[in-house]
């Protein structure tokens, strides 16, 4: 049974909307214990004191910021709640389109389910939002942290998904990266040929964790006493030519060979479109 993470309420106008939040996803990967490689034992990690050098229990340890090198102001969880408002409620500051937020906003999922007395409130605002493309811009704070966040529907289920605040998303410069724009209108014909060959509806149950599988293969075969299969490398192809890349990549996606090279107009025209879906 999913445990309750956090208990408020959905501040929409005057209306609101008791609920409870539970986490929407779990990260899965495969997981290695570190081992004293003398003699297997397990490695663990203490909580010491850099002062006194003792081990500290949860009891004995409260927050402190450095503000400077080695000083720190200490700040009891009393103090920090009177300092900080901190309502338990997502408040809702407007609604926008969906495709005007940037997805590397977007951090963390969470369902939103109603309390009994917010039942009905719950499925009217479900109803008022299910037939638009629009999400409710939030704030709320939980976990030490006021957040940005979205409000939107994910089937019959409310979804908080909380957000990078504008100064936490780095810029995109790199100075060592040159991009050189010009390119022939041949190579952009056949790319967008390309790019129409894999387009396709989104299935999530289409792909999977092909790296975490292979390692539960080896590991498997670790604990049964087989020898392990030396894997190739693939490394990465450098493109010497990209025309010629191009049209191998349409050919392969299509299922019908490119014309001749000789027929210029007719070579860089894109072949009959087979649909296949994407391997990812």
């Amino acid at each position: 049974m999913a445990k309750t993470i956090w208990k408020g309420a959905i501040s929409f106008g005057l209306v609101t909307i008791p609920i409870r939040m539970y986490t929407a996803t779990e990260e899965k990967s495969f997981k290695f214990n570190q081992l004293h490689e003398k003699d297997g034992g397990r490695i663990k990690y203490k909580r010491t004191c850099s002062v006194c050098g003792e081990e500290v229990t949860w009891d004995e340890i409260t927050k402190g910021y450095e503000y400077e090198k080695d000083h720190y102001v200490v700040l009891s969880e009393d103090e920090i709640e009177r300092g900080v408002h901190s309502s338990r409620t997502i408040d809702i500051l407007k609604f926008v389109p969906a495709d005007e937020i940037d997805a590397i906003y977007w951090k963390n999922p969470y369902y939103l389910v109603p309390e009994q007395t917010g039942a009905k409130a719950y499925a009217l605002f479900r109803k008022a939002l299910a037939d638009d493309n629009y999400v409710a811009i939030a704030k709320v704070a939980f976990r030490d942290k006021e957040h940005l966040a979205t409000l939107r529907l994910r089937g019959d289920t409310f979804v908080l998904e909380t957000m990078y605040w504008p100064d936490e998303i780095r810029p995109a410069e790199f100075d060592e990266v040159k991009i050189d724009d010009e390119v022939r209108p041949q190579e952009l014909k056949m790319a967008r040929s390309l790019i129409e060959n894999m387009t396709d509806h989104f299935d999530p149950d289409e792909f999977h964790d092909d790296y975490r599988e292979k390692l539960e293969e080896v590991v498997q075969a670790k604990i049964e006493g087989k020898e392990i299969a030396v894997v190739e490398e693939t490394g990465t192809a450098t493109v010497v030519d990209l025309m010629e890349a191009l049209k191998a990549s349409v050919e392969q996606t299509s299922g019908k060979p490119e014309k001749p090279a000789a027929k210029k107009k007719s070579a860089a025209k894109a072949p009959a479109k087979k649909k296949k879906a994407a391997t990812g």
